[in-house]
């Protein structure tokens, strides 16, 4: 062999001595997977899935907010001015039948004006004309207060609802109006979408979040997403009202006007409740109040 050819020897035996010690023999064969990593991988990829689809559903609300509002008003409007239509056009049986109607059209008129109410605070908090009351509260006696609202609502659908549970003194800069009206309007939401099983609220202070608050009920993944021509066709659940995805956009603006946000996590994605579907983080005041 010629100078040139033992050179290129020597650099090829010299990066190959190199890469060996860098990193060793090349294995023989593939390692065995580990079954609790692969457990583990299953449980992170499913909380991802759920988190994405939570995402994508928020981003469809809010893409075509006067879209969806406008879907939202029409099932209630088309009810008020049905009944209506009934009793102009003398259709009623009896002035009892004619009383019927008249009750049918004054709820459905109750919960546009609900829907109404609920759209214009958000959007009147999102704006800055309508401003926050934050000041220092104690969440388990927020909590309590939420649960003796919703209980009774449970039971009427044979749920069970535990008692809230929260380390006592553990207080957070909010505006405690608002949280009870996320968390009793997420509750209401859960109730109505269960056939069946039980409810917790927890809460418990974070090392790295603040205070969380985890939400966790029985309700079948297809809870969780809604049609995608849910603006061609009519709400699947009349009693749905708002719908689950409206609920959730509310609660959602909400709560980041507060410093906190809302997430969606999968079964046995926390130590806290291997049931957790909604984890609430807020503030966490760095001292008690007294």
């Amino acid at each position: 062999m010629d100078g040139n050819e033992w050179i290129w020897l020597g650099v090829g035996l010299g990066l190959g001595a190199v890469g060996y010690r860098l990193w060793g023999p090349l294995p023989s064969r593939a390692p065995s997977p580990d079954p609790l990593a692969l457990q583990q991988l299953r449980a992170q990829l499913q909380q991802l899935q759920l988190a994405y689809q939570m995402v994508t559903e928020m981003n469809q609300f809010k893409g075509g907010f006067l879209a969806r509002i406008s879907h939202e008003i029409r099932s209630p409007l088309n009810g008020l001015i049905g009944m209506h239509q009934l009793i102009l056009t003398d259709l009623c049986d009896s002035p009892e039948e004619e009383r019927q109607f008249l009750e049918q059209a004054n709820l459905s008129a109750l919960k546009l004006s609900k829907l109404l109410d609920q759209i214009l605070d958000v959007a009147k908090l999102q704006y800055g004309s309508l401003k926050l009351q934050l000041q220092p509260v104690e969440l388990a006696g927020l909590l309590r207060e939420v649960y003796d609202l919703t209980q009774l609502q449970a039971r009427d659908r044979n749920l069970r609802f535990a008692q809230p549970e929260c380390e006592p003194g553990l207080y957070t800069l909010i505006d405690p109006r608002w949280l009870r009206q996320v968390l009793i309007s997420l509750i209401d939401m859960a109730i109505k979408q269960m056939p069946e099983g039980h409810i917790s609220l927890t809460a418990a202070r974070s090392p790295d979040a603040g205070l969380v608050i985890w939400l966790a009920d029985q309700r079948p993944d297809s809870a969780w997403s809604e049609a995608l021509s849910l603006l061609e066709t009519e709400p699947p659940d009349p009693e749905a009202f708002p719908s689950p995805g409206l609920n959730l956009l509310n609660s959602q603006i909400l709560l980041e006007k507060m410093g906190g946000r809302l997430e969606l996590i999968a079964p046995g994605a926390t130590e806290a409740d291997s049931r957790c579907r909604l984890q609430i983080t807020i503030p966490l005041l760095d001292s008690q109040v007294n």
